[in-house]
């Protein structure tokens, strides 16, 4: 009876030696992770939720993780003026002149007028080709300063628009010009607030 036991208690040891050594050899299932759990931007999104997978550093975002727009308008005048039946620019607009394309530059899907414009001194036809002859010099600095010729529309309007009503020598100086404004929209994405934002926190 004694033996008997003893052998019982070796095969049940045995088989649980074999049966652990067959479990260890079964190979560790792979998970596989379907959804995106990085965060590529650093938004606090993860990419599986992120709407706006490249947000800006410190942009305020939504659930999605889009930053917010705001709208932004700015504007850039340029004023010269002419001598006397001349359409020659005189070197101290050049500034002028550099920062109009300067501006058209940043505003890329800017285009502009430049207005020409006449003394009501002489001959009206005559002040109407004048007129022109000067916007198209101001447009030509433009262009060779890197603006292409798509974006720039001119007009004269020779002397029939006088900004200065007068017949002394002053009105007529001023009355010799090229006028042009652009406007330049863009949207910038809104930060969120830090210790360094100057505007309250918003509630």
């Amino acid at each position: 009876m004694y033996k008997q036991t003893i052998f019982w208690s070796f095969l049940f040891f045995t088989f649980n030696i074999q049966a652990s050594d067959e479990i260890s050899y079964i190979p560790t299932p792979t998970i596989s992770q379907v959804a995106d759990q990085f965060d590529q931007d650093s938004d606090g999104v993860i990419n599986e939720r992120d709407l706006c997978p490249d947000t800006p550093q410190f942009a305020e975002i939504d659930n999605d993780g889009c930053g917010s727009l705001v709208e932004t308008e700015d504007s850039y005048v340029i004023r010269i003026l002419f001598n006397n039946d001349s359409d020659t620019i005189n070197s101290i607009y050049d500034q002028q002149i550099k920062g109009m394309v300067n501006f058209l530059k940043q505003y890329s899907n800017t285009a502009i007028e430049i207005q020409g414009y006449a003394s009501n001194v002489g001959n009206h036809q005559y002040n109407m080709t004048l007129s022109t002859r000067r916007a198209k010099q101001v447009r030509n600095k433009i262009i060779n300063l890197g603006i292409t010729e798509s974006r720039i529309r001119i007009v004269g309007f020779g002397d029939t628009q006088l900004s200065s009503i007068g017949i002394d020598e002053i009105s007529h100086a001023l009355n010799r010009k090229v006028t042009a404004t652009v406007v330049g929209h863009k949207g910038e994405v809104k930060e969120e607030w830090n210790i360094f934002t100057t505007l309250p926190k918003a509630h």
